[in-house]
């Protein structure tokens, strides 16, 4: 079918309503429009999927969740009856209409027969990651766009293990999608009907308190978070999301006597009206917290992004001025501490393990192997990095006391297996509170890291290529690549050609070809003479290609020589 047949069946379906059928309606002459609604599904990957929302087949509604919801259950149903039987959890954040796509998605479960635990308001995706491996149940489901902008909404889908679907079974989901009639195939179940026959039960209050007693395990020092509680103070926001109240009370319970809340940010509310992004990565979301942190003197800021599995910061460098810690240091910062922590409290394994993504930090590696642990990488997604942690721990080979990814997201101890705002929110507060008790400031820490360890900078470049041509622009952009691989970038020699797709490794110099551990991800590298290395990927959730810079040198001044050369290259590749 053309894309305009798909429209003229969805304008003709009974399954749409008549507000639907309207916002069709119209776009009836806007051919464009049409396109982009209905050239093809959305297509479902590792990390489910996302979009923004609207009526149409690549479009985020009750439709395409009702569908992709069919066919995650016919993957749960083949596993067998007693996998069935496990039942699945069902999340959402405060994104609009998140909370009906999760109802809904928990009414075609019932409606297959598969039992669902549904939270019965917005929780932290952590959460939801947790309740899969606490409640022993066969996948989980969680609804939200994590840090997106309010247009969007998305569709996550995690197995038993409690990360995110692993590719085997993605696969098997996007395959049913294209079998199954979007709206013939649903099977769903009355949801009053579902909740009185038991087939939905909602969580509450207890399964909060099972899920912050194992975050409060992962404390250190409770005792020097209660010697300077009285004199340090902190600065919180939510971004109007999740985070509002585990959070604090998370760090109430650390002993924490001055968190305070930015009172218009803790407001749940989906189209995010005090930010242009509700992103913790953008340092001017801050800008009420910095308002209220100068006036209250405050040491820190902490933001979590609207499903709390991201958490960015930032510090006061003496002067009551405030400045962004990346995600890249605030994991340099955080393993360094955990190390010496866990040594103090007699905690820290013999063969700790240092985990990150292939595009985070090297400094991380420096620090980890320094201290005598050590440090892998994996591919770009905390399902990459919770498989790499189950292989280690599995095997005996290590004991992983922190994995991160630059762009915020850090997990620790072994109750989730996915990104978690809520603990790192908890060790990031121990850890400023214990350099207090130092007389430093975090940004005196990071200072002090670097000249210990040595200078490291990094820097990710985002090249949007919005709309069915970005789509096109982004993967001539990887073919051209690969066709014609740099053997100079910015006046200096590459030394190693790595493509991720392959595994495959080429010594530029003598030609020489090997193969590395890592392969099947559209990801190319670039390792240069001075010791830079270049990273190049398509984004998996937004229509964007990112360029990841990681450097480093004898001085900052150096460092940001270097970042600057590579960045103008990078502004490039955009062609």
């Amino acid at each position: 079918m053309s894309y305009l047949d798909t429209y003229k069946a969805w304008l003709a379906s009974p399954a749409l309503s008549a507000e639907e059928k309207a916002e069709l309606e119209a776009i009836k002459n806007d051919d464009k429009e049409i396109e982009s609604r209905f050239f093809d599904q959305l297509s479902f990957g590792t990390a489910g999927l996302r979009g923004t929302m609207g009526v149409g087949l690549y479009r985020m509604n009750i439709h395409v969740i009702r569908h992709a919801t069919q066919a995650f259950a016919e993957v749960i149903l083949a596993e067998g009856p007693e996998a069935v039987q496990r039942g699945v959890a069902v999340c959402f954040d405060c994104r609009n209409n998140s909370d009906l796509f999760a109802r809904e998605a928990a009414c075609v479960l019932a409606g297959n027969g598969i039992p669902v635990r549904l939270f019965e308001s917005l929780r932290p995706t952590p959460e939801l990651s947790f309740a899969v491996r606490e409640y022993g149940c066969i996948a989980g489901i969680n609804v939200t766009a994590s840090h997106n902008p309010k247009e969007y909404n998305g569709y996550k889908v995690y197995w038993e293990d409690g990360a995110q679907l692993p590719p085997k079974h993605a696969d098997e989901v996007a395959k049913k999608m294209k079998e199954l009639d979007v709206f013939a195939c649903v099977k769903t179940m009355d949801y009053d009907q579902a909740l009185a026959a038991g087939k939905i039960v909602l969580m509450g209050e207890e399964t909060d308190e099972k899920f912050l007693a194992n975050v409060m395990a992962q404390v250190n020092d409770k005792a020097v978070v209660e010697k300077v509680a009285d004199r340090f103070k902190m600065v919180f926001t939510p971004f109007h999301g999740t985070g509002y109240k585990l959070i604090p009370e998370a760090l109430k319970r650390l002993g924490m006597k001055h968190v305070i809340c930015v009172p218009e940010q803790m407001v749940i509310d989906g189209n995010f009206p005090t930010v242009v992004s509700p992103n913790p990565e953008n340092p001017e979301g801050f800008y009420l917290a910095v308002d209220i942190a100068k006036k209250e003197g405050a040491d820190f800021i902490l933001g979590s992004d609207p499903d709390a599995d991201r958490v960015g910061i930032m510090v006061n460098t003496g002067n009551g001025e405030f400045k962004v810690i990346s995600g890249n240091q605030t994991g340099v910062l955080m393993s360094d501490y955990l190390i010496g922590a866990m040594k103090r409290a007699g905690k820290l394994p013999e063969n700790g393990v240092i985990l990150k993504s292939l595009v985070s930090t090297e400094m991380a590696r420096k620090v980890a192997e320094v201290n005598g642990l050590k440090c892998f990488d994996t591919f770009t997604g905390f399902k990459f990095l919770a498989q790499k942690k189950d292989q280690l721990e599995a095997s005996g080979e290590g004991s992983v006391i922190l994995a991160f990814e630059e762009s915020y997201g850090y997990m620790l101890g072994s109750f989730v297996r996915d990104k978690d705002a809520v603990t790192a929110a908890l060790i990031l507060t121990e850890m400023a509170a214990w350099y207090a008790d130092q007389g430093m400031t975090l940004y005196d820490a990071l200072m002090a890291l670097y000249e210990k360890y040595g200078y490291y900078g990094e820097k990710t470049m985002n090249l949007v290529m919005p709309g069915l041509d970005g789509l096109k622009k982004m993967a001539q952009l990887m073919a051209d690549l690969r066709a014609k691989p740099p053997v100079e970038i910015a006046g200096v020699a590459v030394k190693a050609q790595k493509d991720y797709q392959d595994g495959s490794v080429v010594c530029v110099e003598c030609g020489q070809k090997s193969t590395m551990e890592l392969s099947g991800s559209n990801v190319l590298r670039y390792e240069m003479v001075d010791g830079t290395s270049l990273i190049v990927r398509p984004s998996g959730t937004e229509p964007k290609v990112k360029v990841y810079i990681l450097t480093s040198a004898e001085s900052k001044e150096a460092c940001d020589e270097k970042v600057a050369k590579y960045s103008a290259w990078a502004e490039t590749l955009k062609g």
